[in-house]
């Protein structure tokens, strides 16, 4: 299991805290990527003395933190979760289970619920537009096409196969590449509905956080859909903001800046 962690030190304890009581728990290895927090979550981590922490000096976003966190790992399964999860008891193993009965499913998905219990904004379509609607109520695994990242279980092969989740993606964008190079390849992402994790979310979007999704947005118009679709997302990414007076959004989507300080 990999979560990664930006600031958010009480929704990390309590995503760990879950995890710890997991079904299992003695044969899961868990790994949680800090990317670069100020706010004491490398010191909630070693709280968990059987959790392996991955130390990062500044915030490199999402993808890279995904990708250190499944290189880590020494399993045929990867779970990514985000730190404001909070999973249900038997969910892992229910997740796991789900894989180990269908070869034609490269990912699974648990069901995420809001503080509630009610199903919670989840499912998204390719490409990706920012918008996310609940799962419909099911008693069986359904196929979906993308399934929010926030709780995702993915065969390590598969991600081995395409070397990496793109790095072009900052914070935003790498989980829509996942599911559509598995799309690609012909497999299927099964939601399970009887696995549940509790997604909190809710956190404000920044300029850069905006700027972010915009960008990773025309990368992945880019990569399947060709160059000028990219490059007409990219223009998007450019003028909407600059229609809205965000000129701070405006100047990161300008340089390209990502989320670690890169120009994508």
């Amino acid at each position: 299991m990999v979560v990664v962690s930006h600031n958010r030190a009480d929704r990390l304890r309590k995503c760990l805290e879950s995890l710890e009581r997991s079904e299992g728990r003695e044969r899961l290895q868990l790994i949680v990527v800090e990317n670069g927090s100020r706010d004491g979550s490398a010191q909630v981590v070693e709280e968990f003395p059987d959790v392996q922490l991955i130390r990062l000096p500044k915030n490199f976003g999402l993808t890279k933190g995904l990708n250190l966190g499944w290189r880590a790992a020494d399993a045929e399964y990867v779970l990514f979760l985000h730190e404001d999860t909070e999973v249900e008891t038997g969910a892992v193993a229910r997740l796991a289970d789900a894989l180990d009965a269908d070869a034609a499913a490269a990912a699974v998905c648990p069901l995420l619920v809001d503080a509630e219990g009610n199903p919670a904004p989840q499912l998204g379509s390719l490409p990706p537009d920012g918008e996310w609607r609940a799962a419909e109520p099911a008693s069986l695994p359904v196929a979906v096409e993308y399934p929010r990242g926030a709780a995702l279980m993915a065969r390590v092969f598969l991600i081995k196969a395409v070397r990496q989740i793109d790095e072009r993606y900052g914070q935003f964008g790498g989980d829509a590449d996942l599911a559509a190079q598995i799309l690609r390849a012909g497999k299927k992402i099964l939601l399970i509905p009887e696995a549940r994790v509790r997604h909190y979310g809710g956190r404000p979007a920044e300029a850069l956080v905006r700027a972010d999704f915009l960008l990773g947005r025309a990368v992945f118009a880019g990569k399947y859909l060709g160059f000028l679709a990219g490059l007409r997302a990219r223009l998007a990414a450019i003028f909407g903001p600059l229609a809205r007076l965000q000129l701070a959004e405006v100047r990161y989507t300008l340089s390209g800046q990502k989320i670690d300080g890169t120009q994508g």
